[in-house]
């Protein structure tokens, strides 16, 4: 009778154990059958990627070449090796499993990446600057070890041991760990002929040989209303700093206040009177609120989040129909500062002494001042003439 009960218990526990804590599964995993008494909990909702840069090759479109020649491996290891390029991912720091697949798919992909460069730190960020410092050939894959690679390796002088009448000397122990990352570039059957033009596009999805500069590569990485916005040095809210940075450069000026919750924020202020003046609020990394004063007076909020940036990922925010892109500030003073233009100051109270046609008040001599007449208005009956209601009227025919 105790053994039955035994099974049941060690059965209710791997089922609670399963449901508590198993990992998303992968698309191999997925497709192997459940082993029988197991009970398989579904896997976790993947995370939403950016759409992959596009390889300008293949590796399957290779497969019918002949297999690769010494020759031709030491032509590619000296193009290669030590050359500078600029990465199209996220590279965590000491990560060796980054596999580019026949097909020309980056695995894990760009949510993880910046979950583990965030946890273990990065070697590179997008449009980072690399060195590629060793390219090993495999016989169905190629290996490229960015600045140093992902593992940690000793120097000759740690191997050395000193001995003499005191002893001997353990060797010196070198606390540090690994520099760079791996970038692994697999094929179907074999490693195949192929020139350095073509290995470069092969790798092309992680990194860039191209010469641009970093910003270029970053900016090519995000949507396209976001490149768009970089290009004419717009800020969305939603960006964050970096994205700031590259539409409208480092600011001059930067003030840190709180607002009237008490919520600390960051204000970065661009421009300068008499041109435009623009103010980009961030809490934490995320812009906030965009305020633009125009040289007219015209003052222009924009609170609606329209850059939304997960896992290092940047897509654009969902819009209701009924929200406004942009809330422009409305009252009497935005429409009489859109209307007629001043030189005051904001905050600047009218002289008394200077008054606007129309405008009611006193001079310098205390003397009430009389509104003048507007053109096209009716006399009244103290200005010189007959009053409009004493005017000759016309007879009638």
């Amino acid at each position: 009778m105790l053994r039955p009960a035994v099974a049941l218990l060690t059965a209710a526990f791997s089922i609670s154990i399963l449901a508590a804590g198993q990992q998303p599964q992968s698309a191999s995993d997925q497709n192997k059958p459940a082993q029988p008494g197991v009970v398989v909990v579904g896997p976790a909702q993947p995370p939403v990627d950016q759409p992959q840069f596009k390889p300008e090759l293949k590796a399957v479109d290779l497969e019918s070449r002949p297999k690769l020649s010494g020759k031709t491996r030491m032509q590619l290891i000296g193009l290669i090796d030590a050359e500078f390029v600029h990465v199209r991912k996220y590279l965590p720091l000491g990560a060796k499993d980054i596999a580019i697949s026949p097909e020309g798919q980056v695995k894990p992909g760009d949510a993880r990446l910046f979950q583990m460069a965030q946890t273990s730190g990065a070697a590179a960020k997008l449009g980072d600057k690399v060195q590629i410092t060793n390219v090993i050939f495999h016989e169905k894959s190629i290996t490229f070890e960015v600045n140093g690679g992902a593992k940690k390796k000793s120097k000759w002088y740690q191997h050395v041991q000193i001995s003499g009448m005191g002893g001997s000397t353990a060797p010196m122990d070198d606390q540090g760990g690994a520099t760079g990352a791996a970038i692994t570039l697999q094929f179907n059957k074999h490693v195949p002929e192929m020139n350095a033009e073509e290995l470069k596009k092969l790798i092309s999805p992680v990194l860039d040989f191209s010469v641009k500069t970093a910003a270029e590569v970053y900016v090519e990485t995000l949507p396209p209303k976001i490149r768009e916005a970089i290009k004419k040095h717009e800020v969305l809210v939603g960006m964050n700093k970096d994205m700031v940075v590259m539409a409208m450069d480092r600011p001059r000026h930067k003030f840190r206040e709180k607002d009237e919750q008490g919520k600390e924020y960051e204000e970065w202020l661009y421009g300068q009177a008499p041109h435009d003046v623009v103010f980009v609020r961030f809490i934490g990394d995320e812009v906030t609120q965009v305020k633009t004063a125009k040289v007219g007076g015209e003052i222009t909020v924009k609170t609606q989040k329209e850059v939304d940036v997960k896992d290092g990922v940047a897509t654009l925010a969902s819009l209701k129909a009924s929200d406004s892109p942009q809330d422009v500030a409305t009252g009497p003073q935005a429409q009489q500062s859109a209307q007629r233009p001043t030189l005051k100051r904001p905050g600047e109270s009218d002289d008394v002494s200077v008054r606007a046609p129309g405008a009611t008040g006193t001079n310098d001599n205390n003397a009430p001042q009389q509104p003048e007449p507007q053109w096209g208005d009716k006399k009244k009956p103290d200005d010189d003439g007959p009053p409009a209601s004493q005017a000759p009227q016309k007879p009638p025919q």
